[in-house]
């Protein structure tokens, strides 16, 4: 298992790799999902984005989705890495993993991660538009996908 906030860009194949020799038992499926900096929001388009994130404590959250993950879902291994800092259009900004013996537990587990990431993990975001930056706030829509996960163990 593994979670870590990086400055740098990530190497996808590399995560999968590290995420594969991690397996505790040998995977039947593998999941993997990378977020992408988007060029715009809703007020129109963006000029990239930063993030600033408490480092002891951001790591800290992010690997205990990793473990809830594994151990709700039964994974043999899980990975979490998100970027930090500034981070232009269509940059990798998260890359999520999961490996269990059967792909609907690795889909549901790299979806739950997703989900729970923005809510459970602390990373505070600013979006640039015509090079002016604004915070943004939470949505309530990434509150209520996780809450989801909370009320429906089953799901």
């Amino acid at each position: 298992m593994f979670a870590r906030v990086s400055d740098t860009d990530f190497n996808q194949q590399r995560l999968y790799d590290e995420l594969v020799a991690g397996c505790a038992a040998s995977p039947g499926g593998i999941v993997t999902f990378t977020g992408l900096v988007r060029d715009f929001n809703d007020n129109g388009k963006i000029d990239g984005l930063s993030l600033e994130h408490y480092p002891p404590m951001t790591e800290h959250a992010m690997r205990s989705l990793a473990e809830q993950a594994i151990s709700r879902f039964a994974l043999t291994n899980a990975g979490i890495v998100h970027r930090v800092g500034h981070l232009s259009n269509f940059s990798q900004i998260v890359w999520v993993g999961c490996a269990a013996s059967h792909r609907a537990s690795a889909f549901d587990a790299a979806c739950y991660i997703m989900d729970t990431l923005k809510t459970a993990v602390p990373l505070w975001k600013k979006e640039f538009q015509n090079g002016t930056g604004h915070w943004v706030k939470a949505k309530a829509s990434d509150a209520d996908a996780s809450l989801a996960w909370m009320k429906d163990n089953d799901r």
